[in-house]
């Protein structure tokens, strides 16, 4: 069974692909939850103009995604962080705390489920993130972790 995508789905595709599903997938999970569509002719004439609309306002982002880059190369993000005496923080940094310092370093708003930080954050010192800026834009940036 051939289906459109209405959005992401996890070890599938994203949103707006044509996939081929087993016809029991598609029928009793996609389709009831409004994951999917059928891929008929109308459909896949409205999933076109989508796509085309898609690629016009991305195109227009990029440019505005491609600054956010500059400002991050020249920016060191830095977090703080409540710090014991053995120089462990209290807790963790998360991508939720590294969106709101984004945010204020840089005048970017990313959202924090496009933010991976690539190692585990329990000491002061400076580590490395990952931001899924685009569908095709990813960009590594640093942070450093400093005491409160």
């Amino acid at each position: 069974m051939k289906v459109i995508l209405l959005r992401d789905v996890e070890n599938l595709g994203g949103k707006d692909d044509v996939v081929t599903v087993k016809n029991g997938y598609g029928r009793n999970y996609l389709l009831p939850k409004r994951m999917a569509i059928i891929a008929n002719k109308p459909n896949l004439n409205a999933r076109e103009e989508r796509v085309k609309q898609s690629d016009r306002k991305a195109a227009k982002e990029l440019s505005g995604i491609m600054a956010a880059i500059e400002r991050l190369k020249g920016n060191p993000i830095k977090v703080k962080a409540k710090v014991g005496t053995t120089g462990k923080i209290f807790g963790s940094v998360t991508n939720v705390i590294l969106a709101d310092a984004l945010k204020q370093a840089a005048g970017i708003e990313i959202d924090r489920r496009k933010i991976t930080i690539l190692d585990e954050v329990k000491e002061l010192g400076t580590y490395k993130a990952e931001v899924d800026l685009h569908k095709t834009v990813k960009h590594e940036f640093e942070f450093e972790v400093i005491a409160d």
